[in-house]
């Protein structure tokens, strides 16, 4: 009976699939938190490394001015970053948990990035495709980034929290 490695469960070149993958974000908003995400995103998996980026004005919120506001120098600054981008630097994998580190860039401005989550596969789908599966979670300081908009509240304090929680969920499938 051969042992399969931790790392060689993740070996080799894997296509990313968009359809079954999501990039999301929530930040405390006043007595709720405020959700979004990304709509067009691409990740590339290769030998353990991990990069992608999000198109940011494919960002996702239930509130059409809001989004306007969100591409604005507010916040990310749309026209002249028009992309978020991650790249890993290393990938642990301890049983069906992984913590991944690397560098996130947003509005210009990078920064080490310590995500922590599950690894899901691999598994063989019913079509014969080998399928490996991340959730990522992440904590961020939005203003290390220049995404700086508040506003004080009138009681004291601040409306929008600068704690961001990112999550990716993302689906590869083994490259043939």
């Amino acid at each position: 009976m051969s042992v399969v490695s931790q790392q060689d469960r993740v070996a080799g070149a894997w296509d990313f699939s968009a359809v079954h993958s999501a990039i999301t974000f929530s930040v405390p908003y006043l007595v709720a938190s405020f959700r979004g995400s990304f709509e067009e995103v691409e990740a590339t998996f290769v030998d353990g490394k991990l990069s992608g980026a999000a198109v940011v004005s494919s960002v996702d919120v239930k509130d059409e001015s809001l989004a306007a506001h969100l591409m604005s120098a507010e916040f990310f600054d749309a026209d002249n970053h028009p992309e978020i981008t991650f790249t890993s630097d290393e990938l642990k994998i301890n049983g069906d948990n992984v913590q991944l580190d690397g560098e996130l860039t947003i509005k210009g401005v990078t920064a080490a990035l310590h995500a922590t989550g599950t690894l899901e596969g691999p598994t063989e789908d019913f079509m014969g495709n080998t399928r490996l599966g991340f959730t990522l979670k992440a904590m961020i300081d939005r203003t290390a980034y220049g995404v700086s908009w508040n506003a004080d509240l009138p009681s004291g304090g601040r409306a929008l929290s600068d704690d961001v929680e990112l999550t990716a969920e993302l689906e590869f499938i083994q490259a043939a």
